[in-house]
């Protein structure tokens, strides 16, 4: 018989509904769910068509994964769909496998977020070090930002290069191509969304943007390229699902792509989660989290989707709009679906240079700018590492950033580790607790303040070597040494080793559970003695010493 589900692998949703969901609780996540619908619509086809896809494919994605993020997702008011951290994943995936080989990456990620999330890898993800997130988030921005200049300036540019530096070459060589009318309309709505972002926060100043430039294009017949002159065939509705194409080769190619993609999914659901845990109050599921995620990512693979995670600008407005469970995310799915399927004729008047402006606000927010220079006013190895990180992610590759940034992340960190571990040997103890305990005759002690890990190891040895003529006895003080790897235990292994052969005995006292878990797995006979405490271990030390004594 099958054991209760465990709390943490039950969606958000099932909660709520079981404590008493009420009708005006109902209600509020409707009007929530609207609002964030509202938002949404323009900005899943601006990021679309900035992926390199066409605008239906972000709302198909917004609908398909943005409802089942809510339904089973661990947070309980998290909003999914496209966000702009994946814009240059999509892009670049699509220009080397083709949409089809975006499809099985999605679908390959959705699985890998599942796995993750049953193998509870969601409390691990938080590991990720900040100045990491934000230089490939700030690097993220930065190429949104400069993706978009051909359209918010109309350059006649038949194709634009795909990386950093010839794609800015590209547009200064362009630049007697700009369309004035274009660059009217680009700037038109970005002034829009500015004034209202400042003047009216609660309106939604992307869709109002985005309507108001459309019109004016429409009434005046303003010579500008629109969604309908770049995607004439727009299908309305969503698709039936299908299996992505598949073959071994095309699976190998796509799976960098997967891992990167099922990673950036998982952080920012995650960093999303605790950003909507900070303004409701409540706690998330992490692992449950990651569960929906995938699921939600399955299926919009299986709709001819996009790679989708939770975002936060859409969960902070459905937060601020009064919503009380995951109902207001699914019925935000809900209404961009009837959308789609009532105003799609319409969504061909919309011209480029109002997306490329919402996306250029996209890119700002993206850039988290505060957090850059605070970052870069702190410690140098952190600003190191941002930096570091930024300019890999726009100069080079997403991927390669994120997994240089960790390691030397890691690396700086284990070498600031191994400058706070303090390995001393005393004759006299230094706490002042133990002032008054003189060591017997023939008696030295190590005390190691801290882990004992590969970067400190040969510490060890070099402080035994500097003793000049072994004692009797060595006492080895590991009462705050709270961790202990296997370069550790190699090392301890070696003190061992030459104290036995120089015929000294070694007491080990006041092990921690880790140390305690790992040393009382080996064998060392009788040449080591454990005790529980420092006072034991004189004890005993003064005992070996006067037994050595009388027995000479």
């Amino acid at each position: 018989m099958a054991g209760p589900v465990s709390p943490q692998f039950t969606p958000k949703i099932f909660t709520v509904l079981s404590s008493g969901y009420t009708r005006a609780d109902f209600k509020s996540d409707l009007i929530a769910g609207l609002t964030v619908a509202i938002v949404a619509l323009p900005l899943a086809m601006a990021l679309a068509i900035a992926s390199g896809a066409s605008p239906d494919k972000g709302l198909v994605t917004s609908v398909i994964a943005g409802f089942l993020i809510s339904f089973f997702g661990g947070s309980r008011v998290q909003v999914g769909g496209p966000t702009g951290a994946f814009v240059v994943v999509v892009f670049n995936v699509i220009a080397a496998h083709g949409y089809d080989g975006l499809l099985l990456a999605t679908l390959t990620a959705g699985i890998m977020l599942i796995i993750a999330g049953y193998a509870r890898v969601g409390m691990m993800i938080k590991f990720v070090p900040y100045p990491v997130v934000t230089g490939f988030t700030a690097g993220i921005a930065v190429i949104i930002a400069s993706s978009q200049v051909k359209d918010f300036l109309g350059l006649r540019i038949d194709k634009v290069p795909a990386d950093f530096v010839p794609k800015w070459l590209s547009y200064f060589e362009h630049m007697d191509t700009l369309d004035l009318w274009t660059l009217i309309v680009g700037l038109l709505s970005l002034g829009m969304i500015i004034v209202l972002r400042k003047k009216a926060p609660k309106l939604p100043g992307y869709l109002i943007a985005v309507v108001i430039a459309s019109v004016l294009v429409a009434l005046f017949g303003i010579p500008v390229e629109t969604i309908g002159s770049r995607f004439p065939n727009i299908p309305s509705g969503l698709p039936m699902p299908e299996l992505p194409a598949f073959s071994f080769e095309k699976f190998k190619d796509i799976m960098p792509s997967a891992f990167t993609i099922a990673f950036l999914a998982g952080i920012e659901a995650l960093l999303s989660a605790v950003v909507a845990d900070g303004m409701t109050g409540f706690k998330h599921r992490s692992n449950q989290e990651l569960v929906g995620q995938g699921v939600a990512n399955v299926a919009s693979a299986l709709f001819g989707g996009l790679p989708a995670t939770g975002a936060i600008a859409r969960t902070a407005t459905n937060i601020r709009s009064g919503a009380k469970s995951p109902v207001a995310g699914m019925m935000h799915s809900v209404f961009l679906l009837i959308f789609m399927m009532v105003a799609s004729g319409v969504m061909k008047y919309v011209p480029m240079a109002a997306l490329a402006a919402i996306l250029f606000m996209v890119a700002w927010g993206m850039s988290e700018i505060r957090h850059f220079i605070h970052i870069f006013k702190l410690s140098r190895s952190d600003r190191t590492v941002m930096i570091l990180t930024f300019a890999l992610t726009v100069l080079v590759d997403l991927t390669v950033a994120i997994g240089v940034g960790v390691t030397l992340a890691c690396l700086m960190f284990m070498m600031q580790m191994s400058k706070s571990v303090e390995i001393a040997s005393r004759r006299v103890s230094p706490d002042d607790e133990d002032q008054r305990l003189s060591l017997p005759k023939d008696v030295e002690v190590f005390r190691i303040n801290g882990p004992i890990f590969f970067g400190v190891s040969g510490d060890l040895i070099d402080t035994l070597k500097r003793m000049g003529q072994m004692p009797k006895v060595l006492i080895v003080r590991m009462k705050l040494v709270p961790f202990l790897d296997t370069s550790g235990v190699a090392a301890i292994e070696n003190i061992v080793k030459i104290c036995k052969s120089s015929g000294t005995t070694v007491i080990i006292s006041g092990l921690q559970r880790q140390p305690q878990g790992i040393l009382s797995r080996l064998s060392f006979g009788e040449s080591v003695l454990f005790v529980e405490d420092y006072e034991n271990a004189l004890s005993k030390s003064a005992l070996i010493v006067e037994q050595g004594t009388e027995s000479a």
